[in-house]
């Protein structure tokens, strides 16, 4: 099919010329209205070092008055009709294919604010999962769209968050009864024990779902923790630091490459302040290169300090010390560790997880 960039002006140099100098002069323009004294990214930059329920009270103003948020768009939209190719200097976050997507306001240390869109075709479907991030968040909607907001909640000890979180004893979560997304309400979470998802209201959402998130998420050693709706079951764990999460992604990258020669950049790895991220990269390793991953695995099931993670070393550690490279399957032959990285080779063990019900 074609494509509007078929058309891009790519032999017309000085068109191509304005448009980066439009942007560069509409991003230096943002940058130091942001920078003012007044401006968002210096009220974010004063709220560094206090806790993340301070600075989500502190910046709640720039959520409720968004005559900046109009202004910023409007000159967004002035540049995209003075040349429809030009890009308007605004990070895109999420999107595709109808999914929720939005654009970057603010970015620095722990807080982003993003305007989130949620095409109404996203409504078409619940969302089955509930998913609790470490941090806290503001949530103020611009056009509820006809959506209606399901809240979520869990319980977190001061224990788990100090590092003594494990999947078994993790607790259910609970959800309420839907009701409808109002326009201009603002929702306060603490995001670590609370979690909403949206839905289609009783009519239908007739209309994009339109809303600020005001994010303030700082490290933590309590995991991003994903759970089943409707059973309120405990489905998935993973680091929340961010930069776990960009290390993990490079990780997959590199073992999808078949990247043998880069397993010392995932044995660091296993050594995280993250328990998550620990287990990640050993995953990642066993399925990259099991030889290399065997002697890793044995010390991670004898000396890691959490307790799932050890027991999932062990695990794997056994199916991957089976006779003959196999897993465990009748007529397998001689002695010897796994060393083919086909098939045959184990599947790593997964946490442990509890029981638990969600009622709604």
């Amino acid at each position: 099919m074609p494509s509007r960039h078929d058309h891009f002006p790519q032999a017309d140099v000085a068109r191509r010329r304005a448009m980066r100098r439009a942007v560069t002069e509409l991003e230096a323009a943002w940058r130091s209205a942001d920078t003012a004294p007044d401006g968002l990214l210096t009220a974010i930059a004063a709220l560094a070092d206090v806790p993340a329920d301070v600075a989500v009270a502190r910046l709640l103003p720039w959520l409720s008055d968004t005559h900046w948020l109009g202004d910023r768009l409007d000159a967004a939209l002035v540049l995209i009709a003075d040349d429809p190719f030009a890009r308007p200097p605004l990070r895109m976050v999420g999107g595709g294919d109808g999914a929720p997507g939005g654009l970057v306001l603010a970015d620095r240390g722990a807080i982003r604010l993003t305007l989130q869109l949620r095409p109404f075709t996203a409504n078409s479907a619940a969302s089955g999962t509930a998913v609790f991030v470490p941090g806290r968040a503001a949530i103020h909607v611009l056009d509820g769209g006809g959506a209606e907001l399901r809240m979520h909640a869990v319980a977190v000890s001061a224990a788990e968050e100090a590092g003594g979180f494990t999947a078994r004893n993790a607790a259910p979560c609970y959800s309420e009864p839907p009701r409808p997304l109002r326009t201009g309400e603002t929702l306060v979470l603490d995001t670590a024990r609370q979690s909403f998802t949206l839905r289609p209201g009783q009519a239908g959402a007739r209309r994009d779902t339109l809303y600020l998130e005001l994010t303030v998420q700082p490290p933590s050693r309590l995991p991003i923790r994903a759970y089943d709706i409707a059973s309120g079951r405990l489905t998935h764990v993973s680091a929340s630091r961010r930069d776990s999460s960009f290390r993990q992604m490079a990780l997959a990258l590199l073992r999808r490459l078949g990247r043998t020669d880069a397993a010392p950049l995932f044995v660091v790895e296993t050594g995280s302040e993250d328990f998550a991220a620990r287990w990640n990269a050993m995953r990642e390793l066993v399925a990259l290169d099991p030889a290399a991953a065997l002697p890793h695995l044995g010390a991670m099931a004898a000396t890691d300090p959490h307790p799932e993670v050890r027991a999932a070393a062990a695990a794997t550690h056994a199916l991957l010390s089976l006779p003959s490279g196999e897993t465990g399957r009748e007529g397998g032959g001689g002695p010897g560790p796994c060393t083919s990285p086909a098939p045959s080779t184990p599947k790593p063990a997964p946490l442990a997880r509890g029981p638990a019900s969600c009622p709604a």
